[in-house]
């Protein structure tokens, strides 16, 4: 009995320290990793849609895995360009609606003053004088130089990956002579990408669905950048929980510093709130369904531990990396138990 205990204790203490050496490689490799992470993330978008035009009939035949392949890459591409255009149009139209939009915050400004009580506004000129926007765009040039190198190395390791690609079957029964083994982790790969792309599918759908309809309210009451803010929206949606509340927070201030009237910002306010609402609680979980089988609470926790490890693209990730760690975590008997918390109901069936 002695000897249990102390074997249960060592594994436990080992198993703390696997853990506590993976958060400190994550944290210290974060650099490298991120790149890393979503090109991974990008590859299998590119497989997804490849999957789809291969699977769209043309008369008795499909298209071949090369053409299929070159139309996803042709969509991504485009996608990109679309929205690197739209993001730049907006910034120029931005600078130029400044003005306007001081002069409703300052009539805002004044009207709450008189509600309450003040017999003179607070003077924001002075505060807006103090910003030194040379400083702010040399600050936005260099974030936006420095994305666009790191999405430099992020497509160049998706090429890598794609040329890789071919060879993974090869490599795989190299590493795994047994056929047994290697028929199991190629299960455990299949299930993962399986998984993986059920999700970004769905997420997806519905945050096109989120972003047009809310791009449909916004257009009616009159804000502006309406397709900006319906991209905006469509981006939010992937991080859960706090990427829809930050996609019915931000149009809804803009609306309130556009009019100069509140009336616009609690319309913006109550319809883009019903719109996520009725999409994230009620249609997204139908047609996820149990594919995922992700506890509600882990998807928080994960969203929490992600995001303070890898900022904005750990919030991004955080639910396909918990994918991920769920099913790996379910193949091995030690571990098996924290997959089986991980889950949403306790099931954890292997395809």
């Amino acid at each position: 009995m002695p000897e249990q205990v102390s074997g249960r204790t060592a594994a436990f203490a080992s198993s703390a320290i696997v853990v506590a050496l993976t958060v400190v490689l994550f944290i210290e490799g974060r650099d490298l990793l991120i790149p890393i992470a979503v090109a991974i993330m990008i590859w299998y978008l590119l497989n997804a849609l490849a999957r789809g035009f291969h699977l769209l009939p043309f008369g008795t035949r499909h298209l071949p895995g090369w053409v299929s392949m070159t139309l996803a890459v042709i969509t991504v591409l485009i996608g990109l360009g679309l929205i690197a255009e739209l993001i730049s149009d907006n910034i120029a139209d931005v600078s130029a609606a400044a003005p306007g939009y001081q002069a409703n915050i300052e009539i805002l400004i004044a009207k709450a003053s008189n509600l309450a009580g003040f017999s003179q506004p607070p003077d924001i000129a002075s505060v807006f004088g103090q910003i030194d926007l040379r400083n702010l765009a040399t600050r936005f040039a260099s974030a936006a130089a420095s994305f666009a190198g790191s999405f430099g190395i992020v497509l160049i390791y998706v090429l890598f990956l794609l040329f890789e690609q071919k060879g993974f079957d090869k490599k795989m029964r190299a590493l795994f002579p047994d056929k047994n083994r290697r028929e199991e982790m190629q299960s455990l790969l299949h299930r993962m990408q399986e998984q993986i792309q059920t999700y970004v599918a769905i997420k997806t759908m519905t945050s096109v669905l989120t972003g047009a309809i809310s791009y449909g309210v916004l257009k009616i009451v009159g804000v502006d950048f309406a397709e900006f803010w319906g991209f905006i929206i469509f981006l939010l949606n992937y991080i859960p929980t706090d990427g829809s509340l930050l996609g019915i927070i931000f149009p809804a201030l803009l609306a309130l510093v556009q009019f100069s009237t509140p009336v616009p910002f609690f319309i913006v306010l109550g319809g883009i709130g019903v719109i996520q609402f009725l999409i994230g609680n009620v249609l997204e979980p139908r047609l996820t369904g149990s594919s995922l089988n992700i506890s509600p609470l882990v998807v928080i926790l994960s969203l929490a531990l992600w995001g303070s490890i890898w900022g904005i693209v750990g919030m991004f990730l955080c639910v396909p990396l918990t994918v991920i760690a769920m099913i790996i975590l379910s193949y091995f008997e030690r571990t098996r138990p924290i997959a089986i918390l991980l889950s949403g109901d306790g099931r954890i069936v292997h395809d």
